[in-house]
């Protein structure tokens, strides 16, 4: 027969191993933490240099009830044609930014903090006409581009018409009031990418399925954007489509 103080001691062990069970169980179960995001998401560039490139409705998410709202920037890799996430705004996996009102301002991925070799400019000429890549002194880091100032409520060059009252682009009617128009025949965006390279952009659109200016309405879907654009190598000196 086991005395109390043999019989305390063999309650103890149980106690103690049924302890050591239970906390490693726990922790088998527990989930696993997230992982920080990969400062690095996305693979090497799969879009090809020298190619045509078109994305169709890019969409943006947009309040026509609250039109002055602030709404999550867009994020997009044109090295990878497909948008990035929020996650990985600080990071060197995007390249061109819609922001501001209705996402409708176009900018750049510029920054330091995450060494991207990022810029952004406007030119006043077809995308077609566009042969030559600018030097590196004329991109901006800090700037983008939205509506142009022979609209309203322009600011300065920008690759849409905002047609308030439907006057400027439109017959005036109600149904072409509010019509944003992009400007592809006159505007050219020229991003150079997080990584060096060289982008020209042709944006046709901000409206769902509907690629010419006869097609957009204030009812017609928005913000869609529909651009077309090229790679070309760091330190090329033309943009050329093979």
């Amino acid at each position: 027969m086991l005395s109390p103080t043999n019989n305390l001691r063999k309650w103890l062990c149980l106690l103690a191993i049924t302890g050591v069970l239970f906390t490693a169980c726990s922790k088998k179960n527990d989930p696993a933490p997230t992982p920080a995001p990969d400062p690095t998401p996305v693979a090497p560039g799969s879009v090809s240099f020298y190619k045509l490139t078109r994305v169709e409705n890019l969409y943006a998410p947009a309040d026509d009830n609250n039109p002055a709202a602030t709404l999550p920037p867009l994020y997009y890799s044109l090295e990878n044609k497909t948008q990035i996430t929020a996650d990985f705004a600080k990071t060197a996996s995007w390249d061109m930014v819609f922001t501001g009102t209705y996402n409708i301002f176009i900018g750049s991925n510029g920054a330091t903090d995450h060494k991207t070799e990022g810029g952004i400019l406007i030119l006043k000429q077809p995308f077609e006409q566009v042969t030559d890549v600018p030097s590196d002194d004329q991109f901006t880091t800090t700037k983008s581009f939205g509506l142009d100032e022979a609209g309203n409520f322009g600011q300065g060059t920008g690759w849409a018409l905002y047609d308030f009252n439907g006057t400027k682009m439109g017959d005036g009617s109600a149904s072409k009031q509010h019509v944003v128009y992009a400007l592809p025949a006159t505007r050219t965006l020229i991003v150079r990418t997080a990584k060096g390279n060289y982008a020209k952009i042709k944006m046709i659109s901000c409206y769902k399925d509907a690629f010419t200016a006869d097609k957009w309405f204030i009812d017609t879907p928005h913000m869609y954007f529909t651009f077309e654009y090229v790679i070309v190598p760091k330190g090329s000196k033309k943009f050329e489509i093979k």
